[in-house]
């Protein structure tokens, strides 16, 4: 019986480079399960409950306007765009989004679309109160609500 001996000769480059490729690893295996763990879902809802409250607490119900046409600017990437609130003394006759030229269109498809059912509400209800923001477009039409608020605030006796 004869057993034949196998010697393994390690250098010990090979030993570095396998140790630095395990670390390696195990460095970026950690920075994975950083970067993906899931994010606590009320962070973004406290954010969004706030956003709505302070736009309903802008305009109250019984709000009296002095008549005339109110603007506040949003900026859209490189474009530009107004909001238009147009109001009579006992309430708010229309709510706009202009210039809507065919870039911002292309590039911020929500826009139109988030615009037309927030102006629904707010002609319908005379306020900020209450309004429903459609499922997928909750961000734009926050912002679009803000900017009614900012165009509103102009228009408020005091």
């Amino acid at each position: 019986m004869s057993s034949k001996t196998k010697i393994i000769v390690l250098r010990m480059k090979e030993i570095i480079y396998t140790a630095l490729f395990i670390g390696f690893a195990i460095v970026l295996i950690m920075l994975f399960l950083f970067m993906f763990r899931p994010k606590k879902d009320n962070i973004s809802g406290s954010t969004a409950d706030q956003t709505a409250e302070n736009a309903s607490s802008a305009a109250p119900a019984s709000a009296t306007y002095v008549p005339g046409l109110y603007s506040s600017p949003i900026v859209l990437g490189s474009e530009n765009a107004n909001v238009e609130v147009t109001v009579d003394r006992t309430g708010i006759r229309s709510v706009s989004l202009v210039p809507l030229s065919d870039s911002v269109e292309t590039m911020y498809p929500l826009m139109a679309p988030s615009m037309d059912s927030i102006a629904a509400q707010i002609l319908e209800n005379q306020s900020l109160e209450g309004l429903e923001y459609p499922s997928g477009s909750q961000y734009t039409s926050m912002a679009l609500v803000s900017a009614v608020r900012t165009a509103l605030s102009k228009a408020v006796e005091q």
